[in-house]
């Protein structure tokens, strides 16, 4: 594992929209987000080396004369493929492309993982009436739940694909191995600072920093009045990084978990 080897990371208002249209927006907002990004992104797939061999199943390129967006189905299909628990835990130590860490983000918004985060924090605005402009019932449920999913593809769109591509950051998670609890808390608090470049070197998470603070940016254009601004947007920000922390201290331990309940067919983890 190159991370390994090179260290261990151990450390003016806007009305509020009903529920159909704020549907539509968010719909139309993350489709139309992911159909611009595809389009830089098959740009950048151009300038890809055209003979190095697949590392892995993270690193399969999308090489056969069309683009996959091209057709609503194809779309579809790229967000339900691979998106099982955590897309983003390493397989291999391959250089993702553009067009892989695009791959990456579509599968990060629609995995297991995210889902569920999404309807547990859902159920908790909930439960504390937050924001209080949803209201309750089931149609409160479903806007949570829809702007906490809106809200994980915009920070994927930006950190995983965006900024990982132009940063050159590895967005994945790698295992580390043989750490006790205390060591595992700590790589999941360092991982949220810092990760891996594309060449192997530790190097600041500037996806991972940057990229849910400009996903909480752009929810402020359909949160509820009361619930955006500044001092909003930095709150959300900061449970988002709580968030990340919590999901990385899964991660590490989801392939011994994920091997001890059989949950999901297991993948090979990356060679030291």
């Amino acid at each position: 594992m190159a991370l390994a080897a090179r260290s261990r990371l151990m450390p003016s208002e806007i009305r509020p929209l009903g529920a159909n249209g704020m549907q539509r927006l968010i719909s139309t907002a993350a489709i139309c987000a992911f159909l611009c990004a595809s389009n830089v992104a098959s740009q950048s797939q151009s300038c890809l080396p055209s003979g190095r061999p697949s590392g892995g199943p993270q690193t399969e390129t999308a090489t056969h004369g069309t683009n996959p967006l091209q057709s609503g189905v194809a779309f579809f299909r790229l967000l339900q493929r691979k998106s099982l628990v955590f897309p983003d835990l390493a397989t291999d130590s391959g250089v993702l492309g553009s067009w892989q860490k695009f791959e990456l983000a579509a599968n990060n918004s629609a995995s297991l993982s995210t889902i569920g985060t999404s309807a547990i924090a859902s159920a908790f605005g909930q439960a504390t009436n937050i924001p209080a402009g949803y209201g309750q019932e089931g149609e409160g449920f479903a806007k949570r739940l829809g702007a906490h999913m809106a809200r994980a593809a915009s920070a994927n769109l930006f950190g995983t694909f965006l900024i990982a591509s132009m940063m050159r950051e590895d967005p994945r998670f790698y295992v580390q191995k043989d750490l006790t609890f205390k060591e595992s808390l700590k790589y999941a608090a360092v991982r949220v600072a810092f990760t891996r470049s594309d060449s192997g070197y530790r190097v600041v998470n500037f996806a991972g920093l940057l990229g849910p603070l400009a996903g909480e940016a752009l929810a402020n254009v359909y949160y509820p009045d009361g619930s955006r601004g500044v001092s909003s947007t930095f709150i959300r920000y900061a449970s988002d990084i709580g968030w990340t922390f919590g999901g990385n201290l899964l991660r590490q331990y989801w392939p011994n978990i994920n091997r001890k309940l059989r949950l999901v067919p297991t993948t090979p983890q990356p060679r030291p």
